[in-house]
């Protein structure tokens, strides 16, 4: 630990705001991709984790879904993901779907592939069918596990600090050389 805190005292002030200027590009060129990507795709949120194993045997946890929400109808059959206030995306299969004539409201019931009971149990109190303003977006591809990341961190905070720490440290050795 003592070559490390002798090796961050002897870099030059300019070589250390220059990596953390570089580590600042990097965070706000993911985060302009990020925003792109959302114009691009017409959803809040381009690309979501599969956090549980409602969907299998089609997606795994840990799975990414790539999200577009065009203009076209919404049919059943399709997977969709919907937050409806909750702080967390459900990513499910519309298995009905109701158009309304007089006011032209679409009704969509949703289920995971994997469940046995649709996902009336998670919509709001007394709400049986989800809108379309409640979806955020349809699957269009996915990436396997790749989510893992997320999950890890999330679920252990302290291999996120790890991560940060590590990362820090590389900013600085690299400062180094």
């Amino acid at each position: 630990m003592g070559r490390i805190s002798d090796g961050v005292r002897s870099l030059p002030i300019r070589r250390v705001l220059t990596q953390f200027v570089s580590f600042g590009l990097i965070a706000t060129s993911a985060l302009m991709i990020f925003k792109g990507l959302m114009c691009v795709t017409g959803s809040k949120t381009p690309a979501v984790v599969v956090l549980s194993e409602s969907m299998e045997p089609g997606f795994k946890r840990g799975d990414v879904l790539f999200l577009h929400m065009s203009k076209d109808p919404i049919r059943a059959g399709e997977i969709v993901v919907f937050d409806d206030g909750r702080p967390i995306p459900i990513v499910h299969r519309i298995i009905e779907l109701h158009e309304q004539r007089d006011n032209k409201t679409i009704l969509l019931l949703t289920k995971g592939d994997n469940n046995h009971v649709d996902d009336r149990g998670l919509y709001a109190p007394g709400q049986l069918w989800l809108q379309q303003h409640h979806i955020t977006g349809r699957a269009i591809g996915f990436l396997p596990y790749v989510g893992w990341i997320t999950i890890v961190m999330t679920e252990k905070p302290f291999t996120k600090y790890l991560i940060i720490g590590a990362l820090c440290l590389l900013i600085l050795w690299e400062g180094r050389t």
